[in-house]
C-alpha cells in the first residue's frame, strides 16, 4: 500500500493497559487500533487483583458493573501449619464511604478483566486485532509506521502516536532500544495453574508455607469450581507439566490428599522480573504497563498500576491530537515512572517478605490500594507553583467522591459527574462562581464541565461530604483533570491562577467564555 490511512493511535497488545489506552482514546472520538500477537484473548488468572483506585478508573471508562459481575471481594488467608489451618485477614473490610466508593480490593481472574475491558472497547465500535505481531518501527517528525504480520501477511499501520502495551518482553521497547533496569532471579520461579478443585473449602485464600521460602497457595476464582495454585519451585526443580505430577506436587507439600485436580484450564511459569524502563517513550512512541515496569506478584500491583498508565497517558495524547502543546506528553514519564519506582519498592519487600514467613508480609492496607498516590510535585502540580493547597488536598491528588443534591433536589454522586472525556471545574461559594464563569475554555480538546456548589440554582452540599473530603473553608475553584486527580486549586485570584493552569493541559486555540456556553445543570453532560 503507497499511502495508507493515517490513523491517531495504534496499540500495540489488548491486555487491561492497552485496552485502558484504546477505550479513553475512542470514547473521544480519536482513530485507532488495536493489535495483538496472541491469537485470541488472554485466559489465565494471572493477575487477579483489583484495587479501588482502579475500579473507579474501571468505572469511568464504563468496564465497572461488568468486573464487579465477574468478582468478589477475597476470603481471609486460611494459614496451614500442620492438621491446624490458622485464618488469617489479609484485608481489612471497609465499608463504602462518601469520598471512597470501592474502599475493598476485588478478586477476579485477569481473563474477566481483560472481557470487560474488550466488551467495554466493542462497545464504542472497536475490535481487537489478534494474531498481528509487531516485526518492525520506525518513526518520523510527524508519523509512526509499523510492520505487523498477520494471517494475511504484512501490514503497514501509519498512525500519528503509537503506545507500546505489549507486555514485559515488549518489542515496542526493543524496537526503542530503550532500557530494561533490574533483575530476573532465574532461580526463583512460580507454577501457577488454574484448575477445577475438589476437597478443598472455598471460603479462604489456602497458603501452605514451608521454610527456607517453599510456599503453596491456592486461592478460589469467583464464580467458578477452579482454584489459582501458586507453586513456589526449588531453584533445580523441573516444573510439573501434567495433572497428575502436579497433584502429587501440592500433594507432597500440603500433605492433604483429599485435593484433587479435575481440569487444568491454564498454567504458567513465572520469574518474578523487578524491572523499571529507563524512559516512558522515545518521540511519538509510549510505553504502558509490563512494557514500562514489571514487578513480584505480592500485593497486586503489576496490572493497576498498568492501567493507570494507560489512564493518565490517554486524555494527554487526546489533547495534544487536538491542537494541545507536545510537551504535555513529557508530563506522562515525568508522573508515572516514580510511580512505578515506588511500587516495585512495595511489591518486592512483600515478596522477600514471604519467603521470610514475615506475617506483615501477607497484609494490605492503604499502600496497595493506591488512593494515596499523588502528582504532587510533579510538572503539572509544581509544589511551588501558583495552585494553593486546601486542609486536605494538595494539587495532584486523586479528587474524592462526595454527594450532592442538585437544584431540583436529586442526590447525584461527584463521581457521576465527573464520568467521561473532559475536565470538570468545582465552584465553592459565590466569588469562585463568578469567576468560573468568566474562565476561557479552548473549543478543541476536551470539554470543560462547570458545576457551582453553594448557588441556588446549583448543587448543594447539605451534609458537607464535598467541604469535608476537599477540606474547604471557603471560597474556592477547583481544576479536576479527565483522569480524575486535582489539575489547580484556588482560593484567592481564581481566574488569573486557574486559567494559567489550563494552558498548560488544553490547546492553544480560540477559546470561549462561560456565556458563550450552555450552562451544566445538575446532571447533564459536558460543555461542547
Amino acid at each position: 500500500m503507497r499511502n495508507p490511512q493515517v490513523i491517531d493511535v495504534l496499540v500495540i497488545g489488548a491486555g487491561p493497559s492497552g485496552s485502558t489506552v484504546a477505550i479513553d482514546l475512542v470514547r473521544r472520538g480519536f482513530d485507532v487500533r488495536i493489535v495483538d500477537r496472541s491469537p485470541h484473548a488472554f485466559d489465565g488468572s494471572r493477575a487477579k487483583g483489583i484495587q479501588p483506585r482502579s475500579l473507579e478508573v474501571l468505572e469511568d471508562l464504563g468496564a465497572l458493573d461488568d468486573v464487579l459481575a465477574g468478582g468478589s471481594t477475597y476470603p481471609k488467608l486460611g494459614i496451614h501449619a500442620g492438621p491446624l489451618a490458622v485464618p488469617w485477614k489479609m484485608f481489612t473490610h471497609r465499608e463504602a464511604t462518601p469520598d471512597v466508593p470501592y474502599p475493598n480490593t476485588w478478586l477476579i481472574p485477569q481473563f474477566r478483566t481483560d472481557r470487560a475491558l474488550h466488551a467495554r472497547l466493542c462497545e464504542l465500535g472497536r475490535e481487537i486485532e489478534f494474531g498481528k505481531e509487531l516485526t518492525e518501527l520506525t518513526q518520523d517528525e510527524d508519523t509512526v509506521v509499523a510492520k505487523v504480520v498477520g494471517a494475511d501477511g504484512v501490514e503497514e499501520i501509519v498512525a500519528r502516536y503509537a503506545v507500546g502495551a505489549d507486555g514485559g518482553s515488549s518489542a515496542v521497547r526493543k524496537q526503542l532500544d530503550i532500557g530494561f533496569v533490574g533483575t530476573t532471579d532465574e532461580a526463583d520461579r512460580v507454577l501457577i495453574v488454574d484448575a477445577s478443585v475438589s476437597g478443598l473449602a472455598r471460603n479462604r485464600w489456602h497458603m501452605w508455607p514451608g521454610l527456607g521460602g517453599k510456599l503453596v497457595g491456592a486461592c478460589p476464582l469467583p464464580h467458578s469450581d477452579m482454584f489459582q495454585w501458586m507453586i513456589r519451585l526449588t531453584p533445580d526443580e523441573k516444573p510439573p507439566q501434567e495433572i497428575g505430577a502436579i497433584i502429587d506436587r501440592i500433594h507432597s507439600h500440603t500433605r492433604n490428599r483429599h485435593i484433587q485436580l479435575h481440569d487444568i484450564h491454564w498454567q504458567s511459569v513465572f520469574r518474578p522480573n523487578i524491572r523499571l524502563a529507563q524512559h516512558y517513550g522515545r518521540g511519538r512512541v509510549f510505553l504502558v504497563g509490563d512494557a514500562a515496569h514489571v514487578h513480584t506478584p505480592a500485593g497486586a500491583q503489576g496490572l493497576n498500576t498498568g492501567m493507570q498508565d494507560g489512564y493518565n497517558l490517554a486524555w494527554k495524547l487526546g489533547q495534544v491530537l487536538a491542537g494541545a502543546d507536545p510537551a504535555l506528553l513529557d508530563t506522562y514519564e515525568a508522573e508515572r515512572q516514580p510511580i512505578a519506582a515506588g511500587v516495585l519498592g512495595l511489591s518486592t519487600e512483600k515478596w522477600g517478605g514471604i519467603a521470610k514467613l514475615d506475617p506483615s508480609s501477607m497484609k494490605r492496607g492503604k499502600d496497595e490500594q493506591q488512593l494515596s498516590l499523588t502528582y504532587y510535585g510533579g510538572p503539572l502540580a509544581p509544589a511551588d507553583g501558583d495552585s494553593s493547597d486546601t486542609s486536605t488536598l494538595h494539587v495532584g491528588d486523586r479528587a474524592p467522591d462526595a454527594r450532592l443534591l442538585g437544584a431540583d433536589g436529586a442526590e447525584t454522586r461527584l463521581f457521576n459527574l465527573f464520568q467521561g472525556p473532559h475536565f470538570t471545574a468545582i465552584a465553592y461559594g459565590p466569588g469562585a462562581a463568578r469567576d468560573l464563569e468568566l474562565l476561557n475554555w479552548p473549543t478543541t480538546g476536551a470539554q470543560l464541565k462547570r458545576l457551582t456548589v453553594g448557588s441556588a440554582a446549583g448543587f448543594s452540599d447539605p451534609r458537607n461530604t464535598l467541604r469535608s473530603a476537599y477540606g474547604l473553608n471557603g471560597d474556592t475553584l477547583l481544576l479536576i483533570r479527565p483522569d480524575g486527580y486535582v489539575g489547580h486549586i484556588a482560593t484567592r485570584d481564581f481566574l488569573t491562577s486557574t486559567q494559567a493552569a489550563v494552558r498548560a493541559m488544553t490547546p492553544r486555540a480560540r477559546s470561549r467564555t462561560m456565556s458563550q456556553q450552555s450552562r451544566t445543570s445538575p446532571g447533564s453532560g459536558a460543555n461542547a
